[in-house]
């Protein structure tokens, strides 16, 4: 397993401090091959070649673990993965993570039957995939700050992802967000709306992938406040009518 066709995820890791077994590579490999075979069913993901895949998909997911505390994880640590899609970033974490309790969240069909196919052909444990949306999530008791932290990667911008992510984030506890090269005046953008809803900056940490040009960005939110009930608004309105704070 550890031939050249996975050497840019071994190397890729390695440069993230991350050492990957054998079991992960197999995992890894069990991924991309059930990838691209739904993805001829279905539309799961535009990236389908293998080095984008392990690049864009695999490495970029495990790039999260530049702030997020792989001892918490291990001690089984809550995590909720906000728009997952074809189950990225959790599922790869998970992988490499398994203490970590993971729900993975996905508004669409197609992709929830391939979550839930995954979690079965990868044998994990301790692992929830749910049908819906954040804004239902974030007023549901069971949900409603109960989570360590909240992930989410190419969902939506700041002020969007803060009213779907910080709800879902117990205090003491913290968002994530995966952005792109804008992510400094996004963020800037969006800081009065991320204290309304209880958070409080901590950093941006670059990331720098092998094989991509572009510097991608970790943006870390601390919850500080319990979020107003008020928010979540319901479904669809935090995208129609972004808050800008107050």
């Amino acid at each position: 397993m550890r031939g050249s066709c996975m050497e840019s995820l071994i190397a890729g890791a390695r440069e993230l401090n991350i050492t990957l077994t054998d079991r992960h590579l197999a995992a890894f490999e069990t991924c991309y091959r059930e990838l691209v075979a739904w993805n001829q069913r279905f539309n799961l993901t535009a990236i389908t070649d293998r080095e984008g895949v392990l690049v864009r998909h695999f490495l970029d997911s495990l790039s999260c673990l530049k702030v997020l505390p792989q001892a918490e994880l291990a001690c089984g640590a809550q995590v909720i993965d906000v728009g997952t899609g074809a189950g990225f970033p959790g599922l790869s974490l998970k992988v490499v993570c398994p203490g970590m309790r993971l729900t993975l969240l996905e508004a669409t069909r197609k992709k929830v039957a391939f979550l839930e196919h995954m979690v079965r052909v990868l044998g994990l444990k301790g692992v929830e995939v749910i049908h819906g949306r954040a804004e239902e999530l974030g007023r549901n008791p069971a949900h409603r700050e109960r989570y360590n932290w909240a992930l989410a990667r190419a969902v939506a911008e700041m002020p969007i992802l803060a009213e779907y992510l910080l709800p879902l984030v117990r205090v003491g506890g913290a968002m994530l967000a995966q952005k792109g090269e804008g992510a400094t005046a996004e963020v800037h953008g969006a800081n009065a709306t991320i204290v309304t809803l209880g958070g409080r900056v901590r950093q941006l940490v670059p990331v720098e992938l092998r094989g991509l040009a572009e510097t991608r960005y970790l943006v870390v939110v601390d919850k500080v406040a319990a979020t107003p009930e008020k928010y979540p608004r319901r479904p669809g309105v935090p995208q129609k009518r972004p808050l800008v704070g107050g």
